[in-house]
């Protein structure tokens, strides 16, 4: 009988930026196998209707179950606002972990009151992000942009051009003006140009990435079920694009460090 404490986990993103997710929980539990697939074909999902990336989420979602996944992670900030709670109706019995905006965690280290979120239109647009300012942040000056560009130049490989850093320089430019010391990584992309943002920041303010709190969440709820892996994986990091893999071919070398599986993924008509 195949011990189900070896399977995968499934990871997904609209792109490359769910990486910094299965990063994370591979750092935190390196013996767990990760199933990664990157919806390239329809990428971006920030401006897309909470429909359509909904529909992609439940396919991809299924896809990861049907190769015996153990636990799903919505590693995207837009499909966890459009979707989490859809797919975990769709699939109670599996746990699936999503994504938010870093909105407590804010406003517990800002000392000036002030906070920018880097995140896509999708995210800022929420009813989940809304929640959350609603319910930690009402006494704090929250400014937001959606970084419109932003992803298909990380896409693209380019984490540190000319031209990435002057679409970042206007949008941190009146958030800095009005003193945001604390900036939410609101997009599993984002982290990618951390180096970056700190370049253009300076190492006073506070960066706060959420893949770590995520791999922390994925840990205690394959404890809670006695499904962490107990030796290391038989497989190296499985990794599917549904379009492009250019991004993924750029990028992987730069955040992994062991054997790595990258293929193409035909989802058939959906």
């Amino acid at each position: 009988m195949t011990d189900f404490r070896s399977a995968a986990i499934g990871v997904f993103d609209s792109g490359v930026g769910g990486l910094t997710v299965a990063n994370a929980i591979l750092d935190l539990m390196p013996a767990e196998a990760i199933h990664y697939v990157g919806d390239t074909a329809h990428l971006p999902y920030g401006p897309k209707p909470v429909e359509e990336i909904r529909h992609y989420s439940e396919v991809i979602v299924g896809y990861l179950l049907d190769q015996g996944c153990k636990l799903i992670v919505v590693a995207c900030n837009t499909a966890t606002a459009a979707a989490l709670e859809h797919l975990r109706q769709r699939w109670p019995e599996v746990p699936i972990v999503g994504m938010e905006p870093a909105v407590k965690p804010a406003t517990a280290a800002t000392r000036s009151g002030v906070i920018g979120v880097l995140a896509t239109r999708g995210t800022i647009t929420s009813s989940r992000y809304a929640a959350l300012a609603s319910r930690y942040a009402q006494d704090i000056r929250m400014l937001q942009d959606p970084c419109m560009g932003l992803v298909e130049h990380i896409e693209a490989g380019r984490l540190h051009d000319s031209e990435t850093a002057a679409l970042l320089q206007k949008v941190l430019a009146p958030m800095q003006a009005a003193g945001a010391d604390t900036y939410v990584l609101g997009c599993t992309h984002y982290p990618l140009v951390i180096p970056l943002l700190r370049e253009l920041l300076g190492d006073t303010v506070t960066l706060i990435n959420p893949a770590p709190a995520v791999a922390r969440q994925v840990n205690r709820l394959l404890s809670e079920r006695d499904l962490l892996a107990t030796t290391p994986p038989e497989r190296p990091l499985l990794i599917q694009a549904t379009g492009s893999l250019d991004s993924f071919r750029l990028l992987v070398p730069q955040i992994f460090h062991q054997a790595v599986i990258l293929e193409s993924l035909d989802l058939g008509d959906r």
